[in-house]
């Protein structure tokens, strides 16, 4: 290879490997962040802390097998207060997902408004979000789902492009929202900086009935023990400083669903006072209450949030080898080659790939063919349309440690056949 273009020799070469390996009929996952088999396992005491109707009960006497409680009970909001960084009384815990969360909030948003708004968004015509770039697929899909339009936001190294978002929510009282993934963004294991925070919790939007989606999904997800905790910049502390309606901007969301078992964990909505009675009064045609018994669950095995901490560090254990094997195999087989960039990440879930523009779908192909099932190119732009045909998001938690590793072997093969050929 010489400056980035393949030789006949080299692409027939690339083409015999690929051809080789696609008859081995490997059949290898790097598609959706889930936890594999040892994380889950992690969390199998859980199963046995209630065992009897004497566990039932909550300090105030509540018994979790009946009706009521609402926003949940107050010892399980106490542990995500504390990881949060956030008063109790800001919090509604909710069932088992934060995406089912996030959803409902826009249909709530849509249906009945929200407060300090005029108007429900969906009695409002072209309304608009705001979605930084590579970004949450199933944050554009909620948005596709009612039509509301999505502008991608490029994303720099230490977040969104401020100097953009501030521009455009300043002038266009169309724009509705922001979606927001904090600490080790999905896909590209960014964590906003503190200037980042400050700015957002600063925001002067035209529509009073604007709100952030502070997806915080990665809260307690670092690798590393020496990472730096963003509760030091919490947007909740930076956003007070600036009165009531900014205090309102914000919906924050987090769940226990990548820390114990997906399906089975508990959602939390963290947000301003006004905000939660609002959001409780219209959950109240919705439910009478979640599933407390699940909460208590969370309580008695973790018993704190330093007990998360400990447990997260324990998955941080089981995950670093596999971003190791990730990044690893990407600059023992890519680096220096000039065809692809990746994030590496210090937490999080995923790594992203930024192959050569227009190889995005081509590598995608490749990889299907020869067995190795990756997230569609383009997912993680709006409408599925990448305008560069390059971001792939990897997704390396799921698969044992020697697969990971064959289906990066095979990834990185792909990368170059599709730039050979073009």
């Amino acid at each position: 290879m010489k400056d980035g273009i393949f030789s006949d020799s080299e692409r027939e070469a690339l083409r015999a490997r690929y051809e080789d390996i696609k008859s081995k009929g490997y059949k290898l996952d790097l598609t959706r962040g889930k936890p594999g088999k040892r994380q889950l396992d992690l969390s199998m005491g859980m199963l046995s802390v209630v065992s009897s109707g004497e566990d039932c009960y909550s300090e105030a006497g509540v018994d979790c097998r009946n009706y009521g409680v609402l926003d949940g009970l107050p010892e399980t909001k106490a542990i995500f207060a504390e990881l949060l960084g956030v008063p109790s009384d800001n919090i509604i815990v909710a069932g088992n997902s934060s995406l089912n969360l996030m959803y409902d909030m826009v249909t709530r948003a849509m249906i009945f408004g929200v407060p300090g708004g005029e108007r429900p968004w969906g009695e409002q015509k072209g309304i608009k979000f705001l979605c930084p770039v590579p970004g949450y697929d199933r944050h554009f899909s909620i948005c596709e789902a009612f039509g509301i339009e999505m502008i991608p936001i490029r994303m720099n190294e230490d977040g969104p492009d401020m100097d953009i978002v501030e521009a455009l929510v300043k002038t266009d009282e169309r724009i509705k929202g922001i979606w927001c993934v904090p600490k080790f963004a999905n896909p590209s294991g960014i964590t906003y900086s503190r200037e980042v925070v400050e700015r957002f919790a600063a925001l002067t939007p035209r529509a009073p009935d604007f709100r952030i989606f502070w997806d915080n999904a990665y809260i307690v997800h670092s690798l590393y023990p020496d990472d730096p905790d963003p509760a030091d910049w919490n947007i909740f502390d930076e956003i007070k400083k600036y009165g009531r309606e900014h205090e309102n901007m914000l919906y924050c969301f987090a769940s226990t669903s990548k820390i114990t078992f997906p399906g089975s964990g508990v959602a939390i909505l963290a947000a301003s006072g006004e905000n939660i009675e609002y959001t409780k009064k219209v959950m109240s045609y919705q439910t009478i209450g979640h599933d407390k018994i699940n909460q208590m669950r969370h309580v008695k095995y973790f018993g704190s949030a330093e007990g998360i901490r400990n447990h997260m560090r324990l998955h941080a254990e089981l995950l670093r080898p596999k971003f190791e094997i990730v990044c690893g195999t990407l600059e023992r087989e890519l680096g220096g080659l000039g065809i692809a960039k990746w994030s590496n990440p210090r937490g999080g879930y995923f790594v992203s790939l930024d192959v050569m523009p227009g190889c995005a779908k081509r590598v995608y192909e490749l990889c299907r063919e020869a067995g190795v099932a990756l997230t569609p190119a383009g997912a993680t732009f709006p409408y599925g349309h990448d305008p560069n045909d390059s971001n792939l998001r990897i997704a390396p938690t799921f698969p044992e440690n020697d697969e990971l590793q064959t289906a990066m072997d095979v990834l990185c093969l792909c990368v170059k056949l599709a730039a050979a050929e073009k």
